[in-house]
């Protein structure tokens, strides 16, 4: 750990994981206090990340004021290509969405000020590159942060990276049907109608615990595998392990909601989601391209999804990084997802 003290501000470097555990009462109170309490951005969250899939150095630097509050956190790692250190955000490959510098919601301007000291200042390792990814349009990241680094001598590039579709829930699924236009609101409710008249039995529902846990992880990896030969190839050993870490780490915090939908005692597809905040946050997915296809269970256990969200409150869809055609036929509208590349 290394402290620097930076009128009116003062930074702590943390280098190994016990700044995790340094830094856990007051993290999550911290993101909730930001403009977008990310579930990826979560205590809980970075530390599963880390632990499975963190092989770098570490550098979290958290941000004081000077009456000793933490007002921000730059969740940091480097990674070295030939001994040349690039710094990612923790977080920053494959698996996590929506990522950012931690701050204050207003307080922004004196989180960046005070990380580029720590960038251009003694304590940083020999970077030369910085990626801030998966920035989500909320965020003043890529707004902000961009101009003060120029001002630092610094090279900045921003960029779009993706788009993430959501859906803003109605009151009542009625109304969501409403608001689609007439074809897909026939489609949802004529592949709903087909599933129910042509198997002889089927069920959605649920996993958010239990004792066997780790068995229904295994039902969702098998699923995810068979959906595609980019899925199989995605779902490495190391990232099974990590999905069953990050299952294990929602559940104990009630966000989990792993779901299924079985035709005729078969499981046919599967959608591995989180219920945090207020939103349910659709993360990843699988299906048996064999089983009953022509019933669409995917695109029916989707529905299911939406309407339960509404009956229990949630105001969010939200489906997360990609532009798949599904995700638009659900209604869904784009976020953007941005990108901010700095170098010296």
């Amino acid at each position: 750990m290394n402290s620097k003290t930076l009128s009116p501000h003062s930074y702590t470097i943390y280098s190994d994981r016990s700044g995790f555990d340094a830094l856990r009462l007051e993290w999550n109170p911290l993101l909730r206090k930001s403009r977008f309490n990310s579930v990826f951005l979560a205590w809980e969250w970075q530390t599963t990340w880390w632990d499975c899939l963190g092989t770098d150095e570490l550098f979290l630097v958290a941000f004081r004021d000077q009456a000793g509050q933490l007002i921000g956190i730059a969740p940091l790692f480097c990674r070295r290509d030939e001994n040349v250190c690039h710094l990612h955000l923790v977080g920053c490959a494959e698996v996590a969405d929506y990522l950012d510098i931690i701050s204050i919601a207003g307080r922004e301007r004196e989180v960046y000020s005070a990380f580029l000291d720590f960038l251009t200042g003694p304590d940083a390792p020999d970077w030369t590159r910085l990626l801030l990814c998966n920035l989500y349009e909320p965020s003043s990241t890529y707004r902000l942060f961009p101009e003060l680094a120029r001002t630092r001598g610094l090279k900045v590039e921003v960029k779009q990276e993706d788009v993430a579709p959501y859906i803003l829930l109605p009151d009542s699924f009625e109304a969501y049907l409403a608001g689609l236009s007439k074809k897909q609101r026939h489609e949802i409710r004529r592949k709903r109608n087909k599933l129910t008249r042509e198997a002889q039995s089927w069920r959605w529902f649920q996993v958010r615990g239990g004792d066997n846990l780790d068995e229904w992880v295994d039902a969702f990896l098998r699923l995810h595998r068979l959906a595609s030969a980019e899925k199989e190839a995605f779902m490495t050993e190391e990232m099974a392990h990590f999905f069953h870490q990050i299952a294990h780490t929602a559940a104990e915090q009630g966000w989990l909601a792993l779901a299924f939908i079985e035709v005729n005692e078969q499981l046919a597809a599967t959608v591995f989601n989180f219920d945090y905040d207020d939103r349910i946050w659709v993360y990843n997915s699988g299906y048996d391209p064999q089983a009953y296809k022509h019933l669409s269970p995917g695109i029916v256990l989707n529905s299911h999804l939406i309407e339960d969200a509404i009956q229990t409150g949630h105001k969010i869809f939200d489906f997360l990084q990609g532009d798949e055609v599904y995700k638009y036929r659900f209604g869904a509208v784009d976020a953007k997802v941005m990108q901010v590349e700095v170098t010296r």
